[in-house]
């Protein structure tokens, strides 16, 4: 299930870049929004916000070990890291962590981080958002990766 959740981000980060070049430009006019085609996997497709966010995760035994809070997208638009509150009081992250986001599966309608336990999550360092932009800077100011 670890393939599966890997190639569905893989996926996402393909689709972004493949709509980028997949229709073709008449000069002096440009596509907005989205074709036919994309529309019609925008509703095959799943929100991050409706399914992933706030949700629960738990390690292989069933033991909640933490609480996903964000999706981290890399400059090359893929979705790369899940931060995890390792621990929290009345919804408020005490310990935040980051992971890459191919350790966490979905089974049985649950988030599953195989072989977690909250000691461990706990012991990994603290994530400060100070270091991640807030505000996304244009492709073309990114060098080539």
């Amino acid at each position: 299930m670890k393939a599966k959740w890997a190639w569905v981000f893989l996926a996402a980060s393909v689709f972004g870049v493949a709509c980028q070049s997949a229709s073709a430009q008449v000069a002096g006019t440009q596509t907005l929004g989205v074709t036919v085609e994309e529309s019609a996997l925008i509703v095959q497709g799943w929100s991050v916000k409706k399914s992933l966010l706030g949700k629960s995760i738990f390690n292989d035994s069933g033991e909640k070990v933490g609480v996903l809070h964000d999706i981290i997208i890399a400059p090359d638009n893929a979705a790369s890291f899940a931060i995890v509150a390792a621990h929290q009081f009345l919804g408020v992250s005490q310990h935040d962590v980051a992971i890459p986001l191919s350790q966490l599966d979905y089974v049985d309608g649950k988030l599953v981080w195989a072989g977690a336990t909250r000691d461990v999550v706990k012991s990994i360092p603290a994530f400060q958002y100070t270091k991640v932009r807030t505000v996304p800077v244009a492709r073309q100011d990114y060098g080539k990766h």
